[in-house]
């Protein structure tokens, strides 16, 4: 019993490294964790080779069917923009107007993930463009209207789509009205329910059967049923809304759990529990190994303490085994040759000159 409580306490992780290459110590824990995939980020991201070589070593200490992670918006959260090209925003794109330059904005972030051997980008986000969070999102967001946001969405996704990129929406319920960054405390956002019905979660509504993953922020919203808890650490948002009012069946996954937007609120322990209660399939943290170990152990702890967390576990991860299954079988696409990734890098830096035009 043990040791299925431990192969599926680390099949719900998704981790960080430190570096370029793994070290000594990062083989150990993930033999030991055997986690379901890795995040990489720019400290991690060289050139293609590199970036490949170091996936194909980490994910031989994961589960099958193993999220390979990456975050490309556009804008100013874009991983690989030293290592390709600069990519324009998801704002920029959505105000040309065009659904023919937003889902090529997806094919060419899905073209550089594959590039790079991801199969998972985290985007598109789905987040309102409000006055109120201008000053934390900038671009990310792409429109203020709903329907704009899931227009850019639509076509986004479909353009990962037809290059088997996986994508995630994100971050449900919505961050449109939070004045604070959840890296560093927990967002109080204060719209009340039907202010988040109508307008907040109409893309997830919209969207919900094209969205492979939906990411859980840690903000709160005191206005609404989940008082103070943050989002990842209240059922009210997993599951009651997402699984059962809006009918959202994929892969629902957590926002990092380093972050001071949940850590503030409780203890690593604490937190990876709350979470999994609270109905998030797997749990992402990227880059302390100290924390993705207290992480693990914490979950092997309560397991064999409580009977009821015990088949919860193991349930949940029973279920993100089957999703991950549905999406990330594919084998890491073929390596590009120089001339292909300099074709690819003239390609985003033609249609950024092209969503400028458009949009002057």
């Amino acid at each position: 019993m043990t040791t299925n409580i431990r192969q599926a306490a680390g099949s719900l992780l998704v981790v960080g490294l430190a570096g370029t290459e793994l070290t000594g110590l990062e083989r150990a824990w993930l033999k030991l964790v055997r986690p379901s995939g890795v995040i990489l980020f720019r400290r991690n991201i060289s050139h293609a080779k590199q970036t490949r070589a170091l996936l194909a070593e980490a994910t031989s200490y994961c589960n099958i069917a193993n999220l390979r992670c990456v975050d490309i918006e556009g804008g100013t959260v874009d991983r690989l923009r030293d290592a390709v090209a600069p990519m324009p925003s998801a704002q920029a794109v959505a105000q040309t107007g065009r659904t023919s330059l937003m889902r090529l904005h997806g094919e060419l972030i899905a073209k550089e993930t594959l590039a790079f051997g991801f199969n998972t980008t985290l985007a598109p986000v789905l987040d309102l463009a409000l006055p109120a969070s201008a000053g934390v999102m900038g671009s990310r967001s792409s429109s203020a209207t709903p329907e704009g946001v899931v227009e850019y969405a639509r076509s986004f996704l479909g353009g990962l789509r037809s290059l088997g990129v996986v994508g995630c929406g994100k971050h449900f319920p919505g961050l449109g009205g939070g004045t604070r960054d959840s890296h560093h405390e927990t967002p109080g956002i204060r719209r009340g329910w039907q202010e988040l019905w109508n307008q907040d979660l109409v893309p997830y509504r919209e969207l919900a059967a094209e969205l492979p993953m939906v990411m859980i922020t840690h903000a709160a919203y005191p206005e609404t049923r989940s008082g103070d808890r943050p989002a990842t650490a209240s059922a009210f948002w997993p599951t009651t809304v997402l699984r059962e009012r809006v009918g959202y069946k994929g892969l629902i996954f957590s926002d990092d759990m380093e972050m001071g937007g949940i850590l503030k609120y409780a203890s690593m322990e604490e937190a990876a529990i709350l979470a999994l209660r609270a109905g998030i399939h797997m749990l992402e943290i990227c880059h302390s190994a100290e924390l993705i170990l207290r992480c693990y152990e914490s979950l092997i702890h309560e397991a064999e303490r409580s009977v009821s967390f015990r088949k919860l576990l193991m349930g949940r991860a029973a279920t993100a085994a089957k999703l991950r299954k549905s999406r990330f079988s594919q084998p890491a696409s073929r390596a590009l040759s120089a001339a292909q990734l300099a074709g690819l890098r003239d390609r985003i830096l033609r249609f950024a000159a092209s969503v400028q035009a458009v949009s002057q």
